[in-house]
Parts: structure tokens; C-alpha cells; sequence
């Protein structure tokens, strides 16, 4: 498995020019690398103006590794080939670094890039991105790749002190400024300057182009990799190593970047709009760093919070009053870490009253509106104290907690709600306190804690009695001056106190389910399966020239291609027959086909738009200004390789018996709508118009300039 690394951007509030001359003072060797035993200079060529310097080092490594693995290996020392670039006129220098030592057993490669900030010349930025793919290595080779990321990840830490050192040993010797490179007076002949062209074009023609490229440490061999005062605004809306420290907290140079590729996946698929950097560091935290795991739930999240519209439930779902009046939680001041604090009195709530009056899918609505409030307070808490604010506290009084809590439905719409929560907004309960635990509550922890993540477990701290007033209770973790008044605090609590539902509030069971589904179920967004070989379709009609059809899906489980034909006449309506043929229910969704087997492409139906094919996990909007009146299909297909001819589509009753693999079934999730071309604002480029977001989780300093662009022109 190859392993990877990229940096988020590191500024130094110092000229390029000075830096170099820092850079430089580190070879042959340098004391702060102990690993780092020498270099010799291989290559070395100046072009006559003196902007290119091109040099080749041959590096000497001491990896620390133990004996038995060095003396299995045959060797005591490591040897990379370290080639830098550098640029005077243009001011930059890129880096270029692989091993030479196991060449064919172990392939290592990095680049890092220094270069100008683009809003402040005075300053200068670094990146660097590095790869490790070990093919084999005698039996050891999940011990070397330990070996190696544990060297690696130490070496970036320590560079981040190599550029201090050696500005500050400048700084001693009076040297605080170094002048820029100026052109030198005309060379004497067209000759000679073309000569001298051709000769570093030959030696450069292997240095990167970018600073992105896949890529052990160049920190290890000579490169900086940290700032003695980062700074914020870089290029390209990338991250940079102030703005973590500042809102996402202290971060392993290997969390960083896991960080910064799971981020570019999200901005490459879903268009850049993306979630805040905190809420995709959530994801990762939860799943220990591991991008692939984190990356499939949190599709899965983005498309549930898409489907459901949760982004917007503080702005257009209002609680019932029944609520409001018996459901005995709210939030109220902070933490003595500055975390929101929110106080339920579980004990004090008629579970079986509210479940009665509302049903299951109220009470799971208004959970997330608690969680999207506890997503905003954090924000506000993140900027009121300084540092990075991501969770939130919970305190749960249990008294008056008795039999009647465990009543089986209400059990039931609890487990429902953690499930819920466990699976979207993970990593944000910062604490659980739980005082006053009845005698009862062993009961009710032994239902519900199957259903909570060992991380989220571990968060938790009972008290029995009054044990909470005791040391190691609630005064370690609240200020005296914010505990609550009914658990002997001064504060006024305005959390409601619950009591009984009055039975008159309760509602049949039809009623409460045909509100379950109503709830649940308010939704724009439309899901369907598509299998291989048969396509799902819609049919959107067109009366006036120059309408606008506008769509956005996510492609939700396997590969599709999307397609838009347009035809004069209506396809018949699906039909109802005994195999199901033309339409298909399923639990993932509907599958229906419009486009009739006798019907030829150029002759009955035409495409009007390129096919497009969209990967798993891709968030897609676009837009389609129509030519003429008539009815539209829009087809989403399964994507296979070699793909199928559109003249001669399978139907359904051709694949029933591939139905039932899954590998042959994809899954989408849409919304499209046909408005006329004076109430349309947005892009006339064809499937590139982003329209829609993710708006309380989006942030506009998250989204790609390219795609910004494009969303404002859409609005």
C-alpha cells in the first residue's frame, strides 16, 4: 500500500532571498538532524546571469533502525539523491528527493516547493507532499514502513525548528536582508545566452512544474518545513499551518495530512462545496485517520443531511409547543473548557408521554436541531476564547429516573435517536456528566450502550447520589457560578421542568405514524436504483424554447453515466406487467425506463448533451438551456467498460437475473426542476452551473475559487 503525505502551506513572514541564505547554511550537514550524517554535491550547474542554480546532493542517512533489521538489509547507511531548483528571477526553489539505497525494493519520493506569497512579496511559502511504497523487503516490510513514517513524521517536526535556528545565526552575523537577484549587464554574444539556455534546460528538465506532486523528508535532507511566525490568506484556498493551529487545534504532521487530501477529494467531487474543515476533522477523528473509512461516512452523512434538508431545520422547523413545554433539556453557559453546555433532565421528562403525543420522528427532528445548534455554538464559543472549540458538553440529572423511562417505545425512539447522532455528528460530544444515577439506571445502560461508539463511552462520567458535590465532581468541569440551582448551584437555570403530558395531548397511532411519514419524508430529493442494464429515466416536458433544466444528484453507491436525449413525441408510460418490466420498486429506491426498445437514437430521440460519467460519491449539479420544445429524458445509466451503445439499450426483462448482484447495482439521489429562462440566474455552460450547498455546514473560505465563482454566477 503506498503511502502518502502532503503539508499544509507553512508561510514564513521573511523574504525568499533570506530564506535561501538560511536554507543554504544547512549543508553539507546540520547539527539538528542527527540522522543526517553528510552530502556530497553531485551535479552542480549556474547559468551565466546567475538567476538558475540547479544542484544534485547525494545525501548520507542514518536511519535509526534496529541491528538485526541493518545487519539483515547488508547496510549501515541510507542514501538519497537530493536535486534542488532554484529560480532567482522567478523566486522560487522546488525540491526533488527518492532514494538510491533499495531502489527496487522500497520507492520514496518528495517535493517540496518554496515560493512567493502571492498577496505579500516580503513573505514566503512552502509546501511538501511525499510517498512510500514499500514492494518488499525481506519479510519486514510492515516494520520499515513504521520505521520510515516514524522518521519521517519526527523530521518534519524538527524542520520546523531548522529555519529559526539559521535565521537567527544570520541575524547574529548582521546579515537581516539579502538583496533580490537583478539582471546583470547584456551578455556579449546570442551564443553564449542560448548555450547557456540549452545547458540548464538539460540539467531542469527532470524539476517539478508544481508544488503538487507525489513525492522521505526533504525537511531530513536540508528542507526547512516550518515558519517562525505563520500567517494566514495562502493561495488557491489551501490550508495553512496557522489557521489549523488556530481553529482545529494541535495536529500530528500525518493528521494534517490526512486533513488537507480528504478535504481536495471533497472539493474535486462535490464541486467545492464542501463541509467546514472542523466538522471533516470530525469524521477523521472518529474513524482514527483513516481517509477511506472516513470518506464512506461522510458521504453518507452529506447525502442524508441533503435528502432530509437538516441544513436548513433551525430556519423552517419550528418545535411543537408540546416541546417546548415538557421536554426538559436546553442549553446554558459553558464549560471551564469553553465548550456550550447543554443540561438535560432526563428524570424529570414523560418519555412515554412525549413519544405518545408526538411520535418517534418529532423527537428525532428535534435532536437534530439541538445537534445543528451545538455545531453553531461552537463556531461562536471558537472565536469568543481563542482556540479550537469543536464539541460540546452534556449534563443529564437522573433524578426521578424510574420504570416508567424504560417503557419499550420510548427505548426504542432513543436507540433510533443515538443511532441517528452516533452516525452524523460524530465526535461532538466533548463530555457526558450523569449525576443522580438512580438504582434503575443499570438497566437502562445495559439497553442503550451497545448503540455508542467506544469513543463516545469513554466520555462518560456517572455519579451516583450526590457524589457529583464531592472532588472529582461537577466543580472540576463547571464554574461554580453556572451550576444550575436545582443541583445547589446559584445560577437560574431556564432549562423547562418536563412533568406529565396530559393525556389529552396523546394521538392514535395512525395519526402519529401518518406524521412520521409525513416528517420524514418532506423532502425535494428523489432516490432511485440503477442497474446494469437497465437505466433509470424522467421525463421532464418543455412548451417554450430556451427553458432551463436544472438537476443535482449524488451519486450514492457505483458509477453512472448521465445522459439527456430529447424527443418530439412522448415515450408511453411505464408499464405494470407481471415481471415488472419498465419499472421497478425497490428498497433503495424506484427504477424506471422510458426510452422504448424499438426506438433508434437520430430517428425517434436525440442526445443533446455529452455523456457524463460520475464516480462514486460525486455531488453533481448542472444546468441544460433547451432548444426546442418537446419532451426531455434524463437518464442516469450504469457505468461498465466497454460502455453500452445507446442504440440498442437492454431493458429490464433482458436482466432480471443480474438484479440481485450487487455489484451490478448503483444508486442515486436527485432533484430536478424545468423554469423559464428569465427567472434563471445561474451559468448557461452545460452541466458546470453549481447551484446548491450544504449551508450550515458549508463555509465560504472552504470552496475552490474555481467553484465559488461559479456558484455566485448560479445565484
Amino acid at each position: 500500500m503506498v503511502q502518502k503525505y502532503q503539508s499544509p502551506v507553512r508561510v514564513y513572514k521573511h523574504p525568499f532571498e533570506l530564506i535561501m541564505a538560511a536554507y543554504e547554511r544547512r549543508f553539507p550537514t546540520c547539527p539538528l538532524i542527527p540522522m543526517f550524517v553528510d552530502s556530497d554535491t553531485v551535479n552542480e550547474f549556474r547559468s551565466e546571469d546567475g538567476a538558475i542554480h540547479i544542484i544534485e546532493r547525494r545525501c548520507k542517512l542514518d536511519i535509526d533502525a534496529p541491528r538485526l533489521l541493518k545487519k539483515i538489509a547488508g547496510v549501515d547507511y541510507v542514501y538519497f539523491v537530493q536535486k534542488n531548483s532554484l529560480n532567482a528571477r522567478e523566486r522560487t526553489l522546488h525540491i526533488e528527493a527518492h532514494n538510491e539505497t533499495f531502489a527496487n525494493r522500497v520507492i520514496i519520493k518528495e517535493h517540496c516547493c518554496y515560493t512567493v506569497h502571492p498577496e505579500n512579496e516580503d513573505w514566503t511559502c512552502f509546501e511538501q507532499s511525499a510517498s512510500l511504497d514499500i514492494k518488499s523487503f525481506f519479510g519486514f516490510e510492515s516494520t520499515v514502513e513504521k520505521i520510515a513514517m516514524k522518521q519521517y513524521t519526527s523530521n518534519i517536526k524538527k524542520g520546523k525548528e531548522i529555519i529559526e535556528y539559521y535565521l537567527h545565526q544570520l541575524e547574529e552575523e548582521g546579515i537581516t536582508f539579502v538583496p533580490r537577484w537583478t539582471p546583470p549587464p547584456p551578455a556579449p554574444s546570442a551564443e553564449t545566452a542560448a548555450s547557456c539556455r540549452k545547458r540548464a534546460a538539460s540539467l531542469a528538465s527532470a524539476a517539478p512544474q508544481a508544488a503538487q506532486k507525489d513525492g522521505l523528508s526533504s525537511e531530513a535532507l536540508g528542507s526547512p518545513g516550518g515558519a517562525s511566525e505563520p500567517a494566514a490568506g495562502t493561495p488557491d484556498d489551501k490550508l495553512d499551518a496557522d489557521y489549523i493551529k488556530r481553529y482545529l487545534g494541535d495536529l500530528t504532521p500525518l493528521q494534517e495530512s490526512c486533513l488537507i487530501r480528504l478535504r481536495q477529494w471533497l472539493q474535486e467531487t462535490h464541486k467545492g462545496k464542501i463541509p467546514k474543515d472542523e466538522h471533516i476533522l470530525r469524521f477523521l477523528r472518529a474513524r482514527d485517520f483513516n481517509i477511506d473509512k472516513a470518506r464512506e461516512i461522510m458521504c453518507q452523512s452529506l447525502t442524508w443531511r441533503k435528502q432530509h434538508q437538516v441544513d436548513y431545520i433551525l430556519d423552517t422547523w419550528n418545535p411543537p409547543q408540546v416541546l417546548q413545554d415538557y421536554y426538559a433539556g436546553g442549553w446554558h453557559h459553558h464549560d471551564k473548557d469553553g465548550r456550550p453546555l447543554y443540561v438535560l433532565r432526563l428524570g424529570q421528562m414523560d418519555t412515554k408521554g412525549l413519544v405518545r403525543a408526538l411520535g418517534e420522528e418529532a423527537l428525532l427532528r428535534y435532536v437534530l436541531s439541538i445537534n445543528e445548534e451545538g455545531l453553531r455554538r461552537c463556531e461562536e464559543n471558537t472565536k469568543v476564547f481563542g482556540r479550537p472549540i469543536s464539541s460540546w458538553t452534556c449534563l443529564v440529572d437522573l433524578e426521578g429516573l424510574n420504570m416508567r423511562h424504560l417503557w419499550r417505545p420510548g427505548v426504542k425512539a432513543l436507540l433510533r435517536i443515538i443511532e441517528v447522532v452516533e452516525a452524523n455528528y460524530p465526535e461532538t460530544l466533548g463530555r457526558l456528566l450523569i449525576l443522580r444515577a438512580p438504582r434503575v439506571f443499570p438497566v437502562l445502560w445495559t439497553l442503550v450502550s451497545p448503540f455508542i461508539d467506544d469513543n463516545t463511552r469513554r466520555k462518560f462520567l456517572i455519579y451516583a447520589g450526590n457524589d457529583y458535590q464531592g472532588p472529582g465532581g461537577l466543580l472540576d468541569y463547571i464554574d461554580r457560578e453556572v451550576i444550575p440551582d436545582f443541583l445547589g448551584g446559584e445560577c437560574m437555570c431556564e432549562v423547562p421542568e418536563g412533568g406529565l403530558v396530559p393525556k389529552s395531548l396523546y394521538r392514535t397511532a395512525e395519526e402519529l405514524e401518518n406524521e412520521d411519514l409525513k416528517l420524514w419524508t418532506e423532502t425535494i430529493y428523489q432516490s432511485a436504483s440503477v442497474f446494469k442494464g437497465a437505466p433509470h429515466e424522467i421525463l421532464v416536458q418543455i412548451v417554450d424554447a430556451s427553458s432551463v433544466i436544472t438537476w443535482d444528484f449524488d451519486v450514492c453507491k457505483g458509477d453512472i453515466v448521465f445522459n439527456i436525449y430529447h424527443s418530439k413525441r412522448s415515450p408511453q408510460p411505464p408499464k405494470k406487467d407481471s415481471l415488472g418490466a419498465h419499472s421497478i420498486t425497490s428498497p433503495g429506491g424506484n427504477n424506471v425506463q422510458l426510452i422504448d426498445r424499438a426506438w433508434q437514437l437520430g430517428r425517434d430521440y436525440s442526445m443533446v448533451e455529452s455523456p457524463l460519467i460520475c464516480r462514486e460519491g460525486e455531488s453533481v449539479q448542472g444546468s441544460h438551456v433547451t432548444r426546442w420544445p418537446g419532451f426531455y429524458i434524463l437518464q442516469w445509466k450504469f457505468h461498465s467498460m466497454p460502455a453500452c451503445a445507446a442504440t440498442s439499450l437492454p431493458r429490464v426483462d433482458d436482466v432480471l437475473a443480474s438484479l440481485q448482484v450487487s455489484s451490478h447495482k448503483c444508486k442515486v439521489m436527485y432533484y430536478t426542476e424545468a423554469i423559464g429562462s428569465e427567472d434563471f440566474r445561474g451559468s448557461m455552460t452545460s452541466l458546470e452551473s453549481s447551484h446548491s450547498g450544504f449551508s450550515q455546514l458549508s463555509a465560504a473560505t472552504t470552496s475552490s475559487s474555481q467553484s465559488h465563482s461559479s456558484s455566485m454566477a448560479s445565484r
